[in-house]
């Protein structure tokens, strides 16, 4: 009797799918970056006193937009036609890879070494979304 080979079933999984899933996973990056940073000595007191990064109302805005759009990006890959989707993906993705990789860079410290290594994931993340994004498959219109 001959034994039938079994394979794992698969699928592609659709670019907007997959753009919205790794600008999730970016998200969650930032998101614990900013948790666990609570935990470096001397942080809750800079909050509470009002001496840290973010000082002013302004500069609060401004962090503010930087990571809203990050957060938008999750549902505009999913939402957008494909030229624009493909334009946004690309231009924001790189804009933060570089960002975040200077953030990385600027943060080597002992109490930082997280920071920096969820600095290098969110780059490689950006990264692959720019890869994604520039090598999105067209289709003929004929």
């Amino acid at each position: 009797m001959k034994s039938e080979k079994l394979a794992f079933e698969d699928f592609t999984v659709n670019i907007k799918i997959l753009l919205s899933g790794l600008w999730t996973s970016v998200m969650f990056l930032y998101i614990y970056g900013d948790y666990f940073e609570l935990y470096v000595p001397k942080k809750v007191e800079g909050l509470l006193s009002g001496s840290n990064l973010l000082d002013t109302p302004y500069k609060l805005l401004s962090a503010t937009i930087l990571l809203a759009v990050p957060s938008l990006m999750i549902f505009l890959s999913l939402l957008l036609k494909p030229k624009i989707n493909r334009i946004l993906n690309i231009s924001v993705a790189g804009f933060l890879a570089i960002f975040t990789f200077m953030v990385g860079v600027s943060s080597i410290s002992e109490w930082r070494i997280f920071y920096v290594m969820l600095a290098f994931l969110e780059s490689t993340l950006t990264i692959i979304i720019v890869w994604k994004a520039w090598t999105w498959k067209k289709i003929s219109l004929e």
